[in-house]
């Protein structure tokens, strides 16, 4: 199954998992719209068949969703009665920080549990990368190409609001790879006269526009976190900071600024070559694991060997923007 919001490299989670699993002489169900579909009982045999072609699809062939067993339900008694009547032995679940914690206190209750770590915000630990993580920062890349260049011709600063809840490895990365002036995230304190004299001293200097990417869980010039409400299932939308911080700097350096938020955009679209292959060989090894009768592990990434960890380890030390590589992009920062 598939939890929480989607990213590139799902579909060859699932095709790796489905092809190992087979090969191994094991069936394979999909469940539905991920804890949703288990409570509910919504599942679908997985067959080679089914799972040709789709390494290079976006989005999950077996949808998803937020809604949660522990949350909005009475934990592993709400999806006790339909694994029994599925005969599922080991549940894989390809998820981010939410999903992988619910599935780790499903196997503290009985439910034999593989893990794959997946989330464009790469802040799982236990694994060097996350799913989709490679795929979103391209894609802000080159979003932030194409507005450096409008930027350029109307001498402008551009605020580029990126996805990055606690952590700030998009913003990083992207903004390294980009070319911007400026990266606001969650882990580094954040000065905004500071910034606002930095970005006026580049502009005194000769080049008159600037890119700042500020991932949408960085802190707002008073301080506070910019949320947009709660979803259907209760859990809080971030984002709005970018319009906070383009606001800030505009009245500080008088400089004409606009902003872009990204959104969903990070999310969607095909996967790049690098989550096509992680995709496809967590989705291998979790097949294994599940074959061996393993359980409370997830599969992760450690330089290029894909290794096992403990479920419950990963999921209660997140991993935060290392502050080394943090340090080596504000070498490249107005």
């Amino acid at each position: 199954m598939t939890g929480g919001g989607d990213c590139p490299g799902l579909n060859a989670a699932i095709r790796g998992v489905v092809v190992r699993a087979i090969a191994g002489g094991v069936d394979v169900i999909g469940v539905e719209d991920g804890w949703e579909g288990l409570i509910d009982g919504r599942f679908r045999t997985l067959t080679r068949d089914d799972v040709r072609g789709i390494v290079r699809r976006g989005g999950t062939i077996l949808g998803t969703s937020r809604k949660d067993p522990f949350v909005h339900g009475d934990g592993y008694a709400s999806v006790e009665a339909t694994v029994e009547a599925a005969g599922i032995e080991t549940l894989v679940v390809i998820g981010g920080d939410g999903s992988l914690r619910t599935a780790a206190r499903l196997s503290s209750e009985g439910l034999r549990v593989v893990g794959i770590p997946k989330t464009i915000d790469n802040d799982i630990g236990g694994t060097d990368v996350t799913l989709g993580f490679h795929t979103a920062v391209q894609i802000v890349v080159d979003a932030i190409d194409r507005l450096t260049t409008t930027a350029e011709s109307h001498n402008r600063v551009m605020v580029v609001e990126v996805m990055g809840r606690s952590a700030g490895w998009i913003a990083a990365y992207a903004g390294m790879a980009g070319g911007a002036e400026a990266i606001l995230v969650p882990e580094e304190p954040i000065d905004y006269k500071d910034l606002a004299a930095r970005l006026m001293r580049r502009h005194r200097s000769g080049p008159d526009y600037s890119v700042v990417v500020v991932a949408e869980g960085a802190p707002g010039p008073g301080g506070e976190i910019r949320t947009r409400g709660a979803d259907q299932f209760g859990f809080q939308r971030l984002g709005g900071v970018g319009d906070e911080v383009a606001l800030a700097v505009e009245q500080m350096t008088h400089f004409e600024t606009r902003v872009m938020t990204l959104g969903y955009l990070q999310r969607g679209g095909i996967p790049n070559a690098f989550d096509r292959i992680l995709g496809t060989r967590f989705g291998v090894r979790a097949a294994e694991l599940a074959i061996e009768g393993r359980s409370e592990v997830m599969v992760a990434v450690r330089g290029d060997e894909i290794v096992t960890v403990d479920l419950e380890d990963a999921c209660s030390n997140p991993r935060p923007l290392d502050p080394a590589f943090f340090n080596t992009a504000s070498w490249f920062l107005a």
